[in-house]
């Protein structure tokens, strides 16, 4: 008789284990959410570098330092 008792599905225990298996997706489905969101701004932390070296690598950027220098060596304007 035992083996026929070890054979017996009880409904409440497939429900409780629904309901479980209802909150871990719930916990994972929000985790899920919040890596996605810091992939969203790693990614664009991404792209804002790339674009920051190549300004740099075409040299898109003035040099402040030079710039003044170079401005100061010119010869005043002739009024």
């Amino acid at each position: 008789m035992s083996e026929a008792n070890s054979n017996i599905i009880i409904l409440s225990d497939i429900y409780n284990m629904r309901a479980e298996k209802e909150k871990e997706l719930a916990y994972y489905e929000e985790k899920l959410k919040e890596l996605e969101n810091k992939l969203f701004f790693v990614r664009k932390e991404i792209q804002l570098t790339n674009f920051i070296i190549e300004i740099i690598e075409k040299e898109k950027v003035i040099d402040l330092q030079e710039y003044i220098d170079t401005k100061n060596q010119l010869p005043p304007p002739e009024v």
